[in-house]
């Protein structure tokens, strides 16, 4: 069984420090590799999606926060209010009420919409420290955010399309859904009392599942204070369940933030705010992607997607040529040299990373290398540009896949 605050540790991918507090972990620069591009996965598959990125601060002043309901709703989860001169101001609990004031700045037609504006942006949860674990419980989320603002016969549609970015990133990082819950309200006072809009919020996240195909199962007590909302939940190898991405509609907040476009009868209409989140918080998205591979991530996502191991000194020119071409292709290579042990000894000790290419005599003589996959196969030897050009391939085609024969 992995466990990600072991594998964090032995793989140096993150650690904590007392002095810098619980729930607080750094990143190694091997754990760095794997958040940045991660991130810029995210990124692009957005832009690809039709997102545009914005940053907004991880401050706000008390007021915002009353207005969207978060200070009365969510109190005890954010961080004291801290005074500045005559004002407060919190850390943030949530990027959705800067988005609402960045899309309340300038005035929309009909025409723009749907405007589907993404962040990966900081957030702050004050969590009690016998819940805090490793990086799927911490103080300080790097949330992968959006907020798409759309009319009401737009929303079923950005729903589902945001659910399709959902399987599409989890095939590529070669993990899957455990189960697709529809989080609605329970008992207690902690839900903005609106019956209708929920209602309304409610049939719309119903019609998109159910137009995408997509099993679930309704859960009472689960949604968010001011809405009901899609989560899509992962199982961690101990059987614990969590959720990983989500989908909202949301009536309440362009409500309360009074939010408006312009439609073609030239009168004014309340959008709705459809709040998703592709691979949910980062820290969370690691700690399973760890747990679910082991530290054997897929080749497009690994730390050192090459080990360039020549045999002995003579072949350490090679050796260091061929891992300079990867990165100048854009390849994260390295060179495991006979000073760091036996050629047995550098393979295993490179077992996690995806290729291997040994250079012997033989493969220096002929200019060719001898490839070793990480699930133990051996293909024949090739040129070392070959090589490189199939991996390549098979990074920027993304996925788990390690191999294509042809």
């Amino acid at each position: 069984m992995h466990d990600h605050r072991r594998l964090g540790r032995e793989l140096d991918l993150f650690d904590t420090d007392p002095l810098m507090g619980a729930g607080l972990p750094y990143w190694l620069p091997d754990g760095a590799i794997v958040r940045h591009t991660l991130e810029e996965y995210i990124r692009d598959a957005e832009l690809r999606a039709g997102y545009r990125h914005v940053y907004s601060p991880v401050l706000g002043k008390r007021e915002l926060y009353e207005i969207s309901g978060h200070f009365d709703h969510y109190g005890d989860d954010m961080f004291p209010p801290m005074d500045m001169g005559a004002e407060q101001v919190l850390l943030r609990p949530s990027l959705c009420p800067h988005h609402a004031l960045i899309y309340r700045s300038r005035s929309h037609s009909y025409r723009e919409l749907p405007l589907r504006m993404a962040e990966l942006g900081g957030m702050y949860r004050s969590e009690l420290s016998g819940v805090l674990g490793g990086l799927t419980r911490v103080r300080a989320i790097t949330l992968n955010d959006a907020h798409i603002f759309c009319t009401l016969e737009q929303a079923v549609q950005e729903a589902r399309a945001a659910l399709e970015l959902i399987g599409r990133a989890y095939a590529d990082l070669g993990i899957r859904a455990s189960r697709y819950r529809l989080s609605l309200p329970g008992e207690g006072g902690k839900y903005v009392a609106d019956p209708e809009l929920w209602r309304r919020a409610t049939a719309l996240l119903r019609e998109a599942l159910d137009g995408s195909g997509i099993p679930y199962e309704a859960a009472e007590g689960e949604a968010a204070f001011y809405g009901p909302k899609i989560d899509v939940q992962i199982t961690d190898p101990a059987g614990r369940e969590a959720t990983l991405s989500t989908v909202q509609i949301d009536f309440h907040q362009p409500e309360r933030f009074d939010l408006h476009y312009i439609g073609p009868d030239g009168a004014k209409h309340r959008p709705v705010m459809v709040h998703r989140s592709i691979i949910g918080s980062v820290e969370r998205a690691v700690a399973h992607l760890v747990e679910e591979h082991g530290g054997a991530f897929p080749p497009w996502l690994a730390p050192v997607q090459l080990a360039v191991l020549p045999v002995g000194e003579e072949q350490a020119e090679a050796a260091d040529a061929l891992a300079g071409h990867a990165r100048e292709l854009g390849l994260r290579a390295e060179v495991a040299g006979p000073g760091q042990g036996t050629l047995a000894a550098r393979i295993r000790a490179a077992r996690l990373v995806p290729y291997q290419a040994v250079i012997g005599g033989r493969e220096a003589a002929a200019g060719l290398v001898a490839p070793r996959l990480r699930d133990g196969r051996r293909p024949d030897a090739l040129p070392g540009a070959e090589l490189l050009r199939r991996i390549g391939d098979r990074v920027a085609a993304r996925g788990p896949g390690l191999w294509d024969p042809s």
